[in-house]
């Protein structure tokens, strides 16, 4: 008779031979990118959670997949997430699935993987298309860091700091858009000062009609303000150009580090990293501080 192995999650008691939370990607076109290991992820957990039952039956169907399919999606994802987990830490293994390609990036799961983890239950991703990473290596702008945005809201305070944001960023942004927005929102990109930095609109990717679109934020809006884009559409934005700070600038945040306690060189080690100018200027104006500081000392006795 085999021994019951523990469960190396550190969170694990209680759950020993408990069920696994697979996230499997599925295509986002091209049906080819749809990988082994997934179609049996998919075959041999006790059920598959899915946004759309009905587009996801067809997907099953297509690789001959019986398992049970459980809708889940953003309107009943709370009232599901302790049922689910309840059933995990029974044994049971589950599959979620988005409609399209990886599951958590601007769609269902998060609070799913969270409450999994924190019950010490395995969760285990099964890569595979993305959108979001398919646009981004074939913007042709840097792809070394990046910030990804998911969809904008359309309108108000929230819509307005995410641009603002967008605007200072030094590093590429990504984000989605549907295709009658997509003009609009690359003029408020041009309005807020981002006309001249590079950006690619990638859309329908993988699929018959994939299309890369590359130029400045200028010139696809001029392009898109014209011609209405059909299909799934991902934004690339090249980072912001760094702008030097002025003396002025550096020596107002250095005085008011050095004027809360902290000392020179910390005071020019924080400045020169929030506003990206020299350590060696930086440590001169604390320092400068310091001397006005010794000055006024002197004077007052």
């Amino acid at each position: 008779m085999a021994e019951a192995r523990p469960d190396a999650s550190p969170a694990g008691a209680g759950t020993l031979f408990a069920g696994t939370l697979f996230i499997v990607s599925t295509p986002i076109g091209n049906m080819g990118d749809f990988s082994f290991r997934a179609v049996e992820t998919l075959a041999s957990v006790n059920a598959v959670l899915a946004e759309d039952t009905r587009h996801s039956r067809h997907l099953l169907d297509r690789y001959e997949i019986a398992t049970p399919l459980v809708s889940y999606h953003e309107h009943n994802e709370a009232r599901m997430t302790p049922q689910i987990v309840a059933r995990l830490r029974a044994g049971e293994s589950f599959a979620l699935i988005t409609d399209a390609g990886t599951p958590l990036l601007s769609d269902p799961g998060a609070r799913l993987v969270r409450a999994a983890t924190e019950s010490g239950l395995t969760v285990t991703p099964i890569p595979g298309a993305s959108a979001l990473l398919a646009a981004l290596v074939a913007s042709g702008i840097a792809a070394d860091r990046f910030t990804f945005f998911g969809f904008l809201t359309r309108s108000g305070a929230e819509r307005r700091e995410t641009l603002g944001e967008i605007t200072r960023l030094g590093h590429t942004a990504v984000l989605y858009e549907s295709p009658n927005r997509l003009g609009d929102t690359l003029a408020e990109l041009e309005r807020l000062g981002n006309g001249e930095r590079p950006a690619a609109v990638a859309r329908e990717m993988t699929k018959q009609f994939e299309e890369v679109r590359r130029g400045t934020v200028a010139q696809l809006r001029a392009y898109y303000q014209e011609t209405t884009p059909r299909g799934e559409i991902v934004l690339v934005l090249g980072g912001a150009p760094a702008v030097e700070a002025s003396e002025t600038v550096v020596r107002e945040r250095v005085y008011s580090l050095r004027a809360s306690g902290m000392s020179a060189r910390d005071a020019a080690a924080a400045t020169a990293a929030e506003l990206g100018v020299s350590k060696k200027v930086a440590y001169r104006l604390a320092r400068e501080f310091t001397a006005g500081a010794e000055h006024e000392e002197g004077a007052g006795e």
